[in-house]
């Protein structure tokens, strides 16, 4: 009996994947995709968090990355042989390979840049002749003498410096090399000689016998000093004149550190290890944090201490960059837990339905088992058994797809994604099945939605599931998502929402079909009664159909709004910092532009307007006006910038005084202001005339002359509606505030005044803002054959500065692929929906036949039937979607999505605006496929003769 049991239950399993192959193949397929997204999500996270680390730490500047132990020379009151031993290459080689050693796990060294060696903290005064004063004063140069020359630099003139003898501290001759850019700035070449004074004999005479050239210029060996590799010229601090003196380095001999100890210039021993971040991963920058501070002041720097001498100390900027990094990635978490808890549902409900589906094509058989006997427990055992014999496999596939497409990330994350993928349908399938089955159900039972009344706990349900909606979107609105870490049910909000919306729309949706079917009853036609009875009599308007597609519509919207949101801001940012489609600008703030390249650039094929701009930071304000309120007043926005302008924000009385004036011509600005989507210009304010005429030439502006200016709101505050004088390089007059902008072009100061250039004793422009699309290259030539002091600034550079960070292009791609899934899945949703009740379909097309419909009238009964159930999801996938951008655009910040790591870039919130397609399209695509997938069915329907679908005694 038992070995007869055992022999049945495997035809069984094979029987029921013969007699139904293609639902087998469909719903591994759909767990082969699912699986697949569940399992890829979590390596993709890690991806590009490791990325994003990775890349962090190699574009830092080698001085902030590296890890330097130093310590000072060995103690005066060592004896001489012992303190030269302790500086010569063998010793430092051994402390070196120690430390290295020694460095705590993730922290890795690349060990071919490591450098170590003996250098001068104090810069010695070159007194030679031959070296250049630019401002009379003499160059300052430091001397280091350090391993791998050879290694990392290619011989250029001359030859590599040596230690022919055994280098001492009684040497007084060593040799060295510069790099090409020390010698030519410098005037050094080969057998060039340098003296540095020492602290008893003669000085330490240093011979140039070679010219180097770095192998790799951007590497942490000649990086990580920058005068190692290149020299600077830099101002006098302690001279009360502007004076600029040349500093640099001068590379010895490896062996020629003892020499140095002689000398006054503070000599201090390193070793250099640039990490290596080839190995380190995402979740490496905790661990990164924590050793870094070990090492600086912890256990790590008493292991430190106990190899490289009692007095070295750990120097090092890694834990900064990882700390960036980890702000980041906190930032954009938030989000992307949104995105992934959205599709995550979605998922489970698509799961969820086609196990209805399934169990609604085989209730008839089971229900038949169930009559003869078959235990629950039999019939949801065998049921796993057939599926777990097609999921199993399916999810296994699934997880392997994401491990070769997704390279790099930890597998257990994505083996539980996937595993839940697989349990979620082996258990819900043979659950949702047996469960039907509990109690016998009569033959032929109907559930007609219009006079379904739902019961106490699903009201309950309802309640809950509202005040954790409530809830959700309360937190997320009080406190955001840029605090850094992830709330589940913060980020579970929009899900929440979209529930909601899908358990009111159910409970609504009767009351139109009671309203419509009354008028429809009293009609000729047969066709709009019986669609109406039909939509309100099939399953396929259910809470779970409708549940999936407002979760799928929601969640593409939020992530298509997303994606159209990071576009924008990076659009904005990038005209806020350039102020048109080109500029052209000087170096330096008070570089005017020649009309000769004025009108060049005018002309060129493409431009569709040219708006000149005379800028002019740090204007003077009255005194009185300044202490008028302060409100918006900042520091001092004079300087050097040419770009976005400096931002007078602040709050000294220094900065309440300065301000940006701005002239520029009215009409043309005008123009550029309309075109770039700048606040509306009043330019009749700034007519030139009366006092405010333009000079005659050669004539000086008056302080009696009274000009209009717009202002600023901050500056307007402060100026009122008196009359100002103001000194400035464009002329002496007094200013009245005659109207408030907003913003200006150019500018991301709040600070500023604009005047009409033509009321100004100087004109000549500053910038030059152009619209349209002129060709760069012409642009650049036109700047360029009018001196090297002009610069091209595009605004579709500008904008490709924001999409170059890892952490930030992964998680766009995240929200790409959500939007992609979301879409999918709603689509998938109403197919579903649509098959559950495809053999009704039929067999009613069949039966209304047989009396006389037409196949033109069958394809309007599916399409009219078809159409409450689409355009109830679309319609409510559509408000859900807009509810939830509005309800939770509050607390979302893009600014980590958008703009953070770019230098320069305006860090001024980015709100979550509602984007119109991100909404439109997915909610027309389930119209548009539930017509496609009504009239396929009439027309398969049509194809089929009657006596095919209709049998004697079915009950269908």
């Amino acid at each position: 009996m038992r070995d007869g049991k055992r022999a049945a239950s495997a035809p069984w399993i094979r029987t029921r994947l013969r007699t139904a192959p293609g639902a087998a193949v469909a719903l591994a397929v759909l767990v082969l995709v699912t699986a697949f997204l569940a399992a890829a999500f979590p390596r993709a996270v890690d991806a590009y968090e490791t990325k994003g680390l990775r890349h962090d730490i190699r574009l830092a500047d080698a001085g902030r990355s590296a890890v330097e132990v130093s310590r000072p020379q060995p103690g005066l009151e060592l004896p001489r042989e012992q303190r030269e031993a302790g500086v010569r290459t063998p010793e430092l080689k051994r402390i070196g390979g120690a430390l290295g050693k020694a460095l705590p796990e993730p922290l890795r060294a690349d060990m071919s840049s490591v450098a170590y060696g003996l250098r001068t903290m104090k810069p010695v005064l070159a007194t030679e002749p031959w070296l250049p004063r630019p401002d009379t004063v003499p160059p300052q140069l430091s001397y280091t003498a350090q391993t791998g020359l050879k290694e990392h630099a290619r011989l250029v003139k001359g030859a590599w410096p040596t230690t022919p003898d055994a280098v001492t501290a009684g040497s007084r001759a060593v040799r060295g090399a510069v790099t090409e850019k020390t010698a030519a700035a410098l005037n050094m070449k080969v057998g060039s000689t340098l003296r540095l004074p020492t602290a008893v004999g003669g000085p330490l005479t240093v011979t140039i016998t070679g010219i180097l050239a770095p192998r790799d210029p951007g590497g942490s060996y000649w990086s990580a000093d920058p005068l190692v590799r290149t020299p600077s010229l830099i101002p006098d601090p302690a001279s009360p004149f502007p004076q600029n003196y040349w500093t640099g380095t001068v590379l010895l001999a490896e062996d020629a550190g003892p020499a140095l100890l002689a000398t006054a210039t503070e000599p201090s021993l390193f070793w250099r290890f640039p990490p290596d971040p080839s190995e380190h991963t995402g979740p490496d920058g905790t661990r990164l944090t924590a050793v870094v501070n070990s090492l600086e002041s912890g256990p790590g720097l008493l292991k430190v201490r106990a190899i490289a001498g009692d007095t070295a100390e750990v120097l090092t900027g890694l834990g900064h960059i990882v700390q960036a990094n980890a702000r980041m990635r906190d930032a954009i978490s938030p989000v992307i837990a949104v995105a992934a808890l959205g599709i995550g549902s979605v998922a489970a409900v698509v799961l969820v339905m086609t196990g209805a589906l399934i169990a609604a094509r085989r209730k008839a058989e089971l229900a038949l088992m169930r009559s003869r006997g078959g235990s629950l427990r039999g019939i949801g055992g065998r049921l796993l058994a057939e599926t777990a014999v097609t999921v199993v496999p399916a999810s296994a596939l699934g997880l392997l797809l994401a491990v070769l497409a997704v390279g790099e990330g930890r597998w257990w994350p994505a083996a539980l994604a996937a595993t839940g993928v697989g349990l979620l349908v082996c258990v819900a399938l043979p659950l949702r099945t047996t469960l039907q089955h509990i109690r016998p159900t009569l033959h032929g039972a109907r559930e007609d939605m219009a006079s379904a009344r739902p019961s106490r706990r699903r009201t309950v349900a309802e309640l809950t599931l509202l005040v954790l909606a409530v809830g959700a979107v309360t937190a997320l609105r009080r406190r955001g998502t840029s605090g850094g870490g992830t709330d589940l049910l913060v980020s579970g909000a929009p899900v929440l929402v979209a529930l909601i919306a899908a358990l009111v729309l159910v409970r609504l949706y009767p009351l139109p079909l009671r309203l419509a079917a009354r008028p429809m009853a009293r009609l000729r036609g047969a066709i709009g009664f019986l669609s109406l009875a039909r939509a309100g009599r099939s399953s396929a308007g259910g809470a779970l159909p409708l549940l999936a597609l407002l979760l799928a519509l929601a969640t593409a919207a939020f992530g298509g709004s997303v994606i159209a949101g990071i576009g924008d801001a990076r659009d904005d940012a990038a005209l806020t910092a350039v102020g048109a489609d080109a500029r052209i600008s000087g170096r330096s703030e008070r570089a005017t532009l020649p009309d000769e390249l004025v009108r060049t650039a005018r002309d060129l094929d493409g431009v569709r307007n040219a708006a000149p701009l005379r800028i002019e930071f740090g204007v003077t304000m009255p005194e009185t006006a300044a202490g008028d309120g302060g409100a918006g007043s900042g520091p001092d926005d004079s300087g050097t910038d040419t770009g976005a302008g400096a931002d007078t924000g602040g709050g000294d009385a220094a900065g309440a005084r300065a301000t940006t004036m701005v002239g520029v011509d009215p009409a043309s600005y005008t123009r550029l202001a309309r075109t770039t989507g700048l606040p509306d210009f009043p330019s009749g304010l700034l007519k030139a005339t009366g006092p405010s005429a333009p000079l005659s030439e050669g004539a000086e502006s008056g302080p009696e002359r009274v000009l209009p200016v717009i202002a600023s709101p901050a500056v307007a505050a402060r100026l009122g509606k008196e009359q100002h004088a103001v000194d400035t390089l464009s002329g002496n007059f007094k200013v009245q505030v005659v109207g408030t902008v907003e913003r200006v072009a150019s500018l991301a100061s709040t600070n500023f005044l604009i005047v009409n250039s033509a009321s100004l004793e100087e004109r000549a422009p500053t910038t030059l803002l152009l619209t349209g699309a002129p060709d760069p290259g012409k642009l650049r030539a036109a700047a360029d054959g009018n001196g090297e002091e002009f610069v091209v600034q595009l605004r579709s550079e500008e904008r490709a500065r924001y999409v170059n960070t890892p952490m930030q292009a992964g998680a766009e791609r995240i929200y790409l692929a959500a939007v992609a899934a979301g879409a999918g899945y709603a689509l998938l949703a109403v197919l579903l929906s649509l098959l559950q009740t495809a053999p009704e379909r039929k067999t009613l097309l069949a039966r209304l036949r047989t009396m006389g419909l037409t196949t033109g009238q069958g394809r309007r009964l599916l399409a009219f039937e078809a159409t409450p159930q689409a355009l109830l999801a679309a319609g409510g996938g559509l408000l859900t979607g807009w509810a939830t951008i509005v309800l939770l655009s509050p607390g979302i910040d893009l600014v980590p999505l958008a703009l953070a790591g770019v230098a320069g870039s305006d860090t001024s919130p980015v709100t979550l605006r509602a984007d119109l397609w991100s909404l439109a399209l997915p909610a027309a695509g389930v119209v548009a496929l539930a017509a496609a997938v009504a009239g396929v069915q009439a027309w398969w329907a049509s194809r089929r003769g009657s006596i095919t679908e209709l049998r004697a005694g079915d009950s269908r």
